[in-house]
């Protein structure tokens, strides 16, 4: 597997390589083709309960880390499937939320990066 890279969904297609959703539901006011998604990982997204309890407070940031990491435990054949997919390009994980920092981005790709 190649470099793995974060970034929100609403920026601009560049040179991103393998490009993943990694948000429960599709963002919003966004199409399909603007999205340029290459594979939609809901499956390993947080549950609806951890994400509508999160709520993207930063306040809950260390909880919500060890919650996802909990939760990502559960799915390794899928995180398996998702390097496998990429193969040895970029992997840019796609989210939408606006916080940049905060988000099920930064801890799967902190999972991925150990994972290698």
């Amino acid at each position: 597997m190649g470099r793995i890279a974060i970034k929100r969904i609403y920026e601009p297609v560049e040179d991103d390589g393998f490009r993943v959703l990694v948000d429960r539901v599709w963002p919003r006011g966004l199409s399909r083709e603007r999205a340029a998604v290459d594979y939609w990982a809901r499956e390993i997204a947080p549950s609806t309960a951890l994400r509508r309890w999160f709520n993207h407070d930063p306040a809950k940031w260390e909880a919500f880390r060890e919650r996802y990491r909990e939760e990502l435990q559960g799915k390794s054949s899928e995180l398996h499937d998702l390097t496998q997919k990429s193969g040895r390009r970029t992997m840019t994980l796609l989210f939408a939320a606006k916080d940049t920092e905060h988000n099920q981005a930064v801890v799967l790709k902190d999972v991925l990066d150990h994972t290698r």
